[in-house]
């Protein structure tokens, strides 16, 4: 597939933020290579002129304009929202690791979010970073559905990366986004990741837009058995299956002892 690459001009990094959990939010880049076919920050091709297939372009945010450090003392930055800080363009660019140097002596909490390995090439500054966590995103075991799904790295992979930030004393986040009902295996996963992860985000599929279609018709192909489950959740807006995970997702994690946040609905969040 042939990337489109541009560099565009933007005037500040530093955007404030409406997501629930973050005051700040920092994308260092327009669309992301990974393409994930569930990916709502897709609708960013409605405000950035871009005709492309998700996953198929990338703009290189530039900026001269230091980051306003002032701002962000004592408050939630989140490393990135609408892309992957780590796509496969950052090992060449390090816009992200620029980005990391200017704000690590701050006071400001930062969440870093990728899927990608890349992020272990900036543990140094990490490191220095007072309040600093990392988020790998992780919503399977089953490699053959990763690689349906995304052009991410292998499972396996995020794993590792995990494990080897813990070692290095970073905080680690295991962020289960976007959960898939009845596919995704949530109590396999940090069975596996607990020795090294410090704490679980929970997310579930949220369906809408242009991509709505292309997911109903993948069950429909491949798990044709979950066809009315997800006709009950995406097309009858019938809320027990999160409402009934939830509770199971809070009752193992209190019995376990597991930290962890459940961002299933996101406009509740919102308005408290």
């Amino acid at each position: 597939m042939d990337i489109k690459i541009n560099r565009i001009k933007t005037p500040d990094y530093l955007t404030k933020s409406s997501l629930p959990a973050s005051d700040y939010v920092i994308n260092p880049y327009v669309g992301c290579l990974h393409g994930c076919k569930y990916c709502y920050a897709c609708f960013m091709k409605r405000f950035t002129g871009h005709n492309e297939d998700w996953g198929s372009f990338i703009d290189i945010k530039e900026c001269n304009k230091p980051i306003d450090l002032k701002k962000i003392e004592n408050k939630t930055v989140f490393i990135s929202s609408v892309t992957d800080c780590y796509n496969p363009i950052e090992k060449e660019e390090q816009i992200t690791r620029k980005i990391l140097t200017q704000i690590k002596d701050t006071n400001a909490m930062v969440d870093i979010t990728t899927k990608s390995s890349l992020v272990l090439r900036d543990v140094d500054i990490i490191k220095q970073m007072k309040n600093a966590e990392v988020a790998i995103s992780i919503n399977t075991l089953n490699e053959k559905f990763k690689n349906d799904m995304d052009n991410a790295p292998a499972i396996k992979e995020r794993i590792r990366t995990l494990k080897t930030l813990h070692e290095n004393g970073i905080k680690t986040v295991l962020f289960m986004s976007p959960i898939f009902p009845e596919i995704t295996e949530w109590r396999e996963i940090i069975n596996k990741t607990k020795d090294f992860v410090d704490e679980y985000w929970f997310e579930n599929l949220n369906l809408r837009g242009s991509y709505k279609a292309k997911i109903l018709e993948y069950i429909a192909e491949k798990y044709p058995h979950l066809v009315n489950l997800y006709n009950e959740i995406y097309n009858k807006n019938n809320k027990t299956y999160w409402q009934n995970l939830a509770e199971e997702i809070n009752d193992y994690c209190v019995k376990n002892n597991i930290k962890f946040k459940n961002f299933f609905y996101h406009e509740e969040i919102k308005k408290k």
